[in-house]
């Protein structure tokens, strides 16, 4: 009788001791990481974790809550949780059964700080059984973080520079037209004394009597007829006024004892200046006339279709063609502006002389800073109002390290022009060293045009985690940027026939090349590249010990 009431006790014990035990500690065998060591992408640290509860594990009436934890020296950064649960549990966890276990999948984003180069994720678990809660040992699943994607070479980048428009010849030209009455080729006073004929004159003598500033390249003189009086009869009339006017300019230039060259042609029937008046006319059919001209190649069938528009003819015949009769004189010279020297010498004794044009070209004729910074401070007294040369004296700036300096006069550029490219994509630079990157993004959304606009972008799309697309807007451009893009793009080739090619080659630059010789497997890259940057920059020997590019390599940094 008491062996029979004792299993039965037994059995309840069991039940009860079963059902009210702790569920135990995980090993880290059940868990990895994607990517197995983390790394900064975009100013995050994202990551896939794909876990596994063992068969017999998750108790039918408890639930586990996991959260992933990165922790470094003084400080964490907590992911989002996800919340697993047993079959009896009523609630929106994944259901982990109990006799066969189950496999799961979360992903966590940390927002990036240095600190983590050294650092080391952990899942910790808070356990609900019972209306119990306890936590079990934290599990860690991966080490560290690398940041090769945060390294500051936006520093190094090229600013863009707001270029001069000077031109030292100018092409111009001076035009008159002579005009003729319909079917006649003789020229009249009324023509020859015109107010345009005498501006015309005037300026061929002038031009010639300044051969300082002037040179006269030659005199074209073209003569039309309208397109109303058939080929034959146009032919000789076209003819007729190119020799008459011709004669006539001969003779202007002989008596003002003006030597040149005369080039003379006639066409005798002016479509296109036809076309042309028609197409900026109100005429209320200039759509069909326009038609007609572009169906029609033989001149006589075009001729007669649009004599055939009765309602039109009369405003061509009083208004359209009368233009077309005419001889036009062009006089082409070129304007001579200030020799390098001349202008040199100007800035030195009386820059007012200059036009900004002139001052900011200057800048170009020295490569001392210092002179280019005086000149560009002048421009900016002498024409307070043009934006390039505070753009440029930024530029100086920040090619010499000082972008808060660059940053004020990028700013005083854009308040003189808001919508200047290169102010914008010069201040999406400052913004990008900073880290702010939506900042920049608004301002390189103004910058088309800019000259280093691309390699702005580049530099942008880094800070994005959009690698190929940051090696797209680099193109052909060797500098720090353009190899880091090609390395976290995993071109190392590419890359290290960037960092090659750079022409002033920086503590970056080597460390960098660094990073290509530790992801290649070229330890002697590694280590010779490593010493030159730590001789450029002592700070960069603290750097490389905790970068975890170089964990396989931590015998060359002892």
């Amino acid at each position: 009788m008491i062996k029979k009431m004792y299993l039965p006790l037994v059995a309840l014990l069991v039940l009860a001791f079963s059902s009210c035990s702790k569920m135990g500690e995980l090993s880290a065998d059940y868990f990895t990481t994607n990517p197995e060591v983390l790394e900064a992408v975009g100013g995050k640290v994202p990551v896939t974790i794909n876990g596994k509860f063992p068969e017999k594990y998750m108790k039918k009436n408890a639930s586990v809550e996991v959260t992933p934890v990165l922790r470094w020296n003084g400080g964490e950064a907590k992911g989002q949780p996800a919340v697993f649960q047993g079959e009896r549990v009523e609630g929106n966890g994944q259901t982990i059964s109990y006799r066969a276990g189950g496999n799961y999948t979360m992903k966590a984003s940390f927002d990036y700080v240095p600190e983590m180069a050294k650092s080391e994720l952990y899942l910790d678990f808070v356990i609900n059984k019972g209306g119990k809660t306890y936590t079990i040992p934290s599990v860690k699943i991966a080490d560290g973080v690398i940041a090769t994607s945060e390294l500051p070479t936006v520093n190094s980048a090229n600013a863009s520079y707001a270029a001069d428009a000077y031109q030292r010849i100018i092409k111009q030209a001076q035009e008159a037209n002579i005009m003729f009455l319909i079917q006649q080729a003789n020229l009249r006073n009324s023509e020859l004394k015109s107010e345009a004929m005498k501006e015309f004159h005037n300026k061929v003598a002038e031009v010639n009597a300044d051969t300082k500033n002037y040179k006269l390249n030659n005199i074209e003189v073209s003569a039309y007829a309208s397109p109303d009086g058939g080929v034959k009869l146009n032919t000789g009339l076209a003819e007729n006024r190119e020799k008459n006017a011709e004669k006539y300019l001969n003779r202007q230039l002989k008596k003002a004892k003006i030597e040149t060259n005369v080039d003379a042609k006639y066409t005798a029937q002016d479509w296109e200046g036809f076309k042309e008046l028609v197409a900026k006319s109100n005429l209320q059919d200039k759509d069909l006339i326009l038609r007609v001209l572009s169906m029609y190649q033989d001149p006589e069938q075009r001729e007669a279709e649009i004599k055939n528009i009765s309602s039109v003819y009369k405003t061509l015949a009083d208004e359209i063609l009368p233009q077309l009769r005419r001889a036009r004189l062009t006089a082409n010279y070129d304007i001579i502006g200030r020799s390098d020297e001349e202008i040199n010498e100007a800035f030195d004794t009386d820059a007012k002389v200059l036009s900004v044009e002139e001052l900011l070209y200057a800048a170009t004729l020295t490569n001392d800073n210092a002179r280019k910074e005086a000149i560009f401070n002048k421009t900016t007294q002498l024409y307070p109002n043009d934006y390039r040369a505070y753009n440029n004296l930024g530029e100086l700036a920040y090619a010499a390290g000082d972008v808060a300096k660059a940053a004020s006069y990028f700013k005083q550029a854009a308040a003189k022009n808001a919508n200047a490219a290169e102010a914008n994509a010069n201040l999406g630079l400052c913004e990008l060293v900073n880290d702010n990157v939506a900042a920049a993004e608004a301002y390189l959304g103004k910058a088309t045009g800019a000259d280093a606009v691309n390699e702005a972008l580049g530099n942008l799309y880094i800070k994005q985690g959009q690698y190929q697309r940051a090696v797209n807007a680099f193109g052909d451009a060797k500098t720090n940027s353009a190899a880091q893009a090609q390395i976290l793009a995993k071109d190392y080739n590419k890359a290290k026939a960037t960092l090659q090619a750079i022409q002033k080659k920086d503590a970056m630059t080597d460390y960098l090349m660094a990073i290509v010789g530790a992801r290649t497997n070229n330890e002697s890259l590694v280590a010779s590249s490593l010493k030159s940057a730590i001789a450029k920059d002592a700070s960069l020997a603290a750097k490389a010990a905790n970068d975890l590019e170089f964990v396989k390599y931590a015998s060359l940094l002892k």
